[in-house]
């Protein structure tokens, strides 16, 4: 057996590269594929599949998928995140039910209400638990509430999710601070058999230099949290310096620029290549007007009559040893001040287990002893999960971590053990074919609409303008629908090599056996070969096509029922670009049914013979003619999908039917209001052809 022939079987367990990257393992292509078809509710349903906090994943997601998405081997990534905000904002869907019956018993405390905890409070409310969350502030967040500024993440956007949540019956108790208000013991006698501490960081580190002690000191989150709640303001322009390379520190930043901060300086061990912080967030600070200063560690805070003046740096020449371990060194002979009224420590953060010493094991360093394999701590019944266990990461990876916690005390409430090493890990795909992807149509990516810089640093409002529906189709257009395309049906195949010769990514090759493998895992999914093959041995493997073709019976069927005497017409057209927008959705258009396929290339000659005989009198296909803004990824689409159509004339006329019935042409994106007219005219050629609208009455 070749490594072809197994093909089929192996992508039945595999995810695309987006989806296995995504700590959630979101539908990402799904949802994709839906906001560019038009269907922005069921994207949106899509996504609440899998993600308990959407809003927030939408506006502030570290967008793994992104990273791994086979798109970069091609330009760009399509803009995974902000196609999740748009289907957020657009779309209406609620959480569906729970696949299975709730049938866990069992009463859960959750202590935090960060990303990890209410995550672990969505699911186990899910499958029946009762969950109560407390959380020591007056709001659910944690750390994405209280030290994200709000020209990232709105508050809006949180209480959404904490609403949807809230709705599948947990219970927040807030003003509840563990050690003081609560305590372990207290809730196992009140009668939960299951506590998670979900505590996350929530203490910012410093460093202790020669003068930083005394006044013009601020830490990170105490910082971030005084600018979102308090409306902290600079006074007199200060120049603040901040230290760090990590996102807290791009936050830090570009807040102190918000908050009337002169001039903001940045110092960091990290050269630009190794700062932590995302690329996008060090861009955007550099357009905020932020100076920054990698490779030069902090020695010293100058201080002049008890006032900062600066910061002393010495030359970083290397954070890490050759063993990847944190163990920077320094060139002592190159040193420099940094001029500045006020020092920002934003090193890192890190947790607090004083509220629970003496109720579980803390090891020597102040750290929770945990268990994360099974998510347990020293105490029977008490797990913990989230960043508090796992050290700094994203929102997202957090949220993961909290999903395998809900499952760990699920096991725990119903006697079954729990190892969360045994976990299915579903493999991705591997690297598109350096050869496919030379094939693939380069496609500029969209990028979300913003503020100026100019703008942004005035104000505090989200700095991310979003996508509007016509960005939001053509971005979510450029998903290559990895591991959705085509598959050969063995019994059915008798090896013609049509698939070979008319594929444009040359994905069907002839393996050592001498017959046909197409390659599907580098499928570009036009669908071309489907209506070619002879036998119809090629299938798609997601279900969209045949979702297609399944609506022309029930669409014509409606049609003819009201027919008014003029020809009912079956327009097929694609559902992309111009067509997926909802101002040609919406459009109702007399005796003219509509049905939308992922491309026009995926019709099939039966489809349109099978309008005919349910009754429509016209069937017309129109494809997409070339567009700037509506840009096609496929290649010789209209070329095969009217050699189609012609094929079914043929077949129309050998049985003694008017070949004009079924007709094709193209439209091009941008005159799309001309469809009525096109629809017309199709009208009065099958009049002209001696339709019989008397007979139809």
């Amino acid at each position: 057996m070749t490594q072809h022939d197994n093909q089929d079987l192996v992508l039945d367990n595999i995810y695309p590269p987006c989806q296995s990257a995504c700590p959630l393992h979101q539908g990402v292509r799904d949802y994709l594929l839906a906001i560019a078809t038009g269907d922005f509710d069921r994207s949106l349903a899509i996504i609440k599949e899998t993600n308990p906090l959407p809003f927030v994943c939408g506006t502030i997601c570290a967008h793994h998928c992104e990273d791994e998405c086979r798109r970069n081997d091609v330009d760009k990534p399509p803009s995974i995140r902000g196609l999740k905000r748009f289907a957020i904002e657009y779309g209406k869907a609620k959480a569906s039910p729970p696949s299975e019956a709730p049938s866990l018993e069992g009463k859960v405390a959750i202590i935090g209400a960060g990303p990890a905890g209410l995550t672990a409070a969505y699911d186990l409310a899910r499958m029946g638990a009762d969950v109560t969350v407390f959380d020591g502030d007056d709001k659910a967040g944690g750390a994405v509430r209280h030290y994200i500024p709000l020209y990232r993440l709105p508050d809006e956007a949180i209480d959404q999710d904490i609403d949807e949540i809230a709705e599948q019956g947990v219970v927040f108790k807030y003003g509840q601070k563990l050690g003081q208000d609560i305590t372990i013991e207290q809730l196992e006698k009140e009668g939960y058999n299951s506590i998670l501490l979900a505590m996350g960081l929530p203490v910012s580190r410093g460093l202790n230099l020669p003068g930083a002690e005394g006044e013009g000191i601020l830490y990170a989150l105490p910082f971030l949290q005084q600018v979102k709640r308090e409306d902290f303001k600079f006074e007199g322009d200060p120049t603040v310096i901040v230290i760090g390379g990590g996102n807290v520190a791009m936050d830090v930043d570009r807040s102190a620029v918000r908050a009337g901060a002169g001039k903001v300086k940045l110092a960091c061990l990290e050269c630009n290549e190794e700062m932590p912080a995302f690329s996008w967030e060090i861009e955007e600070a550099h357009e905020e007007g932020v100076e920054m200063n990698p490779s030069w560690g902090p020695d010293e805070i100058v201080r002049e009559n008890g006032k900062i003046k600066g910061l002393k740096l010495v030359e970083c020449t290397c954070v890490f040893d050759d063993q990847g371990r944190f163990n920077p060194e320094f060139n002592k002979d190159n040193q420099n001040i940094l001029e500045g009224d006020i020092v920002i420590f934003s090193i890192g953060q890190g947790g607090d287990a004083e509220p629970v010493r003496g109720e579980i094991d803390i090891d020597e360093r102040g750290r929770i002893v945990f268990d994360n394999r099974t998510m347990t701590t020293s105490r029977k019944g008490v797990f913990a999960c989230g960043e508090m266990v796992t050290g700094p990461g994203t929102a997202v990876q957090s949220m993961a971590n909290g999903r395998i916690a809900a499952k760990s005390i699920a096991s725990y409430i119903q006697g079954v053990p729990f190892d969360s090493a045994q976990l299915e890990e579903v493999p991705e795909l591997e690297k598109l074919d350096s050869k496919v992807a030379e094939e693939i149509d380069r496609i500029e990516r969209n990028s979300i609409p913003m503020m100026t810089p100019e703008e942004r640093v005035r104000h505090f409002k989200q700095a991310e303008l979003g996508y509007d529906p016509e960005l939001a189709v053509c971005e979510a257009r450029r998903c290559l629908t990895c591991a959705a395309g085509a598959q050969r049906i063995d019994e059915l195949c008798v090896n013609c090599l049509t698939c070979v010769r008319i594929c444009p990514y040359d994905v069907p090759v002839i393996n050592e056996e001498g017959t046909v493998t197409i390659r599907n895992e580098h499928c570009q999914a036009c669908g071309l070969c489907m209506g070619i093959c002879p036998v119809y041995a090629i299938k798609f493997r997601s279900s969209y096509v045949d979702e297609a073709a399944d609506a022309i019976e029930p669409a014509v069927k409606e049609l003819v029922s009201k027919r008014n005497g003029d020809p009912a017409i079956l327009a097929i057209t694609c559902a992309y670009g111009a067509f997926a927008l909802p101002e040609f959705l919406n459009k109702e258009h007399k005796n003219t049914a509509v049905v939308r396929y992922p491309c026009v290339g995926k019709v099939d000659s039966q489809h349109l013979l099978k309008a005919i005989e349910e009754g429509a009198d016209g069937v017309v296909v129109i494809g997409c003619s070339e567009s700037d803004k509506y840009k096609c990824q496929y290649k010789e689409i209209s070329q095969w999908a009217e050699k189609r159509v012609n094929h079914a004339c043929n077949l129309m006329e050998s049985i003694g039917l008017e070949r004009e019935k079924i007709s094709f042409t193209e439209l091009a994106g941008e005159e799309i209001d001309k469809f009525d007219q096109l629809i017309a005219d199709a009208v009065k050629n099958l009049q002209e052809a001696g339709f019989p609208s008397e007979d139809k009455e």
